[in-house]
């Protein structure tokens, strides 16, 4: 298969993803931390610190923060499991990152 525009530039790239969630940047903002260990971190740092991953297309699993998702929650983050896009998640400050890790198919696979 030829590159796009026949000079040499890669049509796809590859991830180590097993997963990707996303998760709400506005929200995130809204609420100014409220995750991790101190309760000073959004939400996706905490998770991705949480699940000791890596950060980039080379992690287990991609973590990604996205603009407005268009639900805006009170006092709550608008997360997407790319594995089950139909149901979001609105996830509270101070939430279990083992449960909802758990519930966004983020579990033991994505330490690996």
């Amino acid at each position: 298969m030829e590159a796009a525009g026949g000079r040499g530039l890669k049509d796809h790239v590859r991830a180590n993803w097993r997963n990707v969630v996303l998760v709400c940047r506005k929200c995130s903002k809204k609420i100014d931390g409220g995750f991790g260990p101190d309760g000073d971190e959004r939400l996706a740092r905490a998770l991705r610190r949480h699940l000791s991953l890596k950060k980039g297309r080379k992690a287990a699993a991609g973590i990604v923060e996205v603009g407005c998702l268009g639900v805006c929650p009170k006092g709550a983050v608008t997360v997407v499991d790319g594995a089950d896009s139909r149901e979001w998640v609105l996830v509270r400050p101070g939430a279990d990152l083992d449960e909802l890790a758990g519930t966004l198919h983020l579990g033991e696979n994505a330490r690996a």
